[in-house]
């Protein structure tokens, strides 16, 4: 039986070696984004002062006198020290290119600070590695999502391989006895043994928040199967009262976007930030995402309010409100927090990247152990 297990975890392996690697070292070269990027990005910091922010319809008259070609897609307000940011985005089509840009303001003179290709950089290389292997979308996706089914199988298996025969065998699996060896072979069997063990409870978190995202079918049975009971789909409601109706002036409309962003400010005042949406079509409603959290994303408030009366709307998704989530929804608007490793601070950032670069090195010390063995046949 264990000659079987042997036989799949070494094809498997072999197969998927390089997704996996390209994947993990990519996760792992992501973990500190932020924290590298405040390193740089000065032009995201401006001088506190106590005038007040600039209103969402101020600040998107602004841009637009700037970019009347640009359709702002949301506000975001960061906090006195920090820039606002204007974010346009357009989602690629068959016909069109993903737009996904921010113009950088200062958050009470209207200065404008920096305009920003967000779909480039060094980051968004990495991103698109690690999601698509930088292959067309829908290729790639595939591809990444299917080997971290296969190296979840794989890990099972060899924890299968692993598990000791006996008590003298127990001894040589946790930990590395490289003084009693010179050979390599030794010291990279054990680098694949012994660090597989350590992180291959990581590496299967890793792995199933991976594929949450990775397949639609995978992301839904865990839901249900967890005893979800909303929808998993995010659907931005209509507002109730335009329903057929025509759409409101557009002063109006920006003057109760303007109402709706100052009762979220009064609501949240110690939240990391205040994102107000522009409705898209004439009856959106005004959408406001509120962080109260630096650095985790799963207590964000996703609010809906009718443009014409201002009254909630409420919606049966999980982004809605997070006092209205239970164990599982929770669990689930955790994922992203928990894939990165942020939802322990910065330690938990810290394990994300050990274990991503020990998930990296396990079909490099695998693929030798294999060449080692072939080599010895031959």
């Amino acid at each position: 039986m264990r000659k079987g297990f042997l036989v799949v975890h070494k094809w498997l392996g072999l197969i998927t070696g390089v997704v996996v690697f390209i994947v993990a070292i990519t996760g792992c070269l992501y973990a500190f984004k932020e924290e590298i990027q405040s390193l740089y990005q000065d032009y995201k910091h401006v001088e506190q002062t106590d005038a007040p922010f600039l209103t969402p319809s101020q600040v998107a008259d602004i841009a637009d006198s700037i970019y009347p070609a640009q359709h702002i897609h949301s506000i975001n307000y960061l906090g006195k020290d920090k820039a606002l940011e204007v974010i346009y985005y357009e989602g690629h089509t068959d016909t069109s290119e993903l737009i996904y840009d921010a113009f950088y303001v200062h958050p009470t003179t209207g200065e404008g600070i920096k305009y920003v290709d967000l779909t480039s950089g060094i980051f968004r290389f990495i991103l698109d590695g690690h999601y698509y292997l930088w292959l067309p979308e829908k290729i790639g996706q595939t591809i990444v999502a299917t080997s971290t089914l296969i190296f979840f199988f794989m890990l099972i298996t060899g924890l299968i391989l692993w598990w000791p025969k006996n008590k003298n065998a127990r001894k040589q699996r946790f930990k590395f006895k490289w003084k009693e060896t010179t050979k390599w072979k030794r010291k990279n069997y054990d680098l694949h043994n012994i660090l597989g063990f350590y992180v291959i409870s990581i590496a299967m978190v890793l792995c199933l928040t991976g594929l949450v995202w990775g397949f639609g079918w995978f992301a839904y049975g865990s839901y249900k199967l967890l005893g979800g009971e909303k929808s998993i789909v995010y659907v931005e409601p209509d507002s109730p009262s335009l329903k057929g109706q025509a759409a409101l002036p557009i002063h109006e409309m920006e003057n109760n976007m303007d109402e709706m962003w100052r009762r979220m400010m009064l609501e949240y005042p110690n939240a990391d930030n205040i994102e107000v949406h522009v409705p898209h079509t004439d009856s959106s409603t005004i959408y406001i995402s509120i962080q109260p959290d630096e650095g985790t994303h799963y207590r964000t408030d996703y609010r809906f309010f009718d443009q014409k009366t201002l009254e909630e709307v409420e919606v049966n998704h999980l982004w809605g409100k997070y006092a209205d989530a239970d164990a599982t929804d929770k669990l689930f608007r955790m994922n992203y927090d928990i894939h990165i490793g942020a939802i322990g601070g910065l330690p938990g950032k810290i394990i994300a990247f050990l274990a991503s670069l020990i998930i990296a090195s396990l079909p490099v010390t695998g693929t030798l152990v294999w060449w080692g063995k072939r080599k010895k046949k031959k």
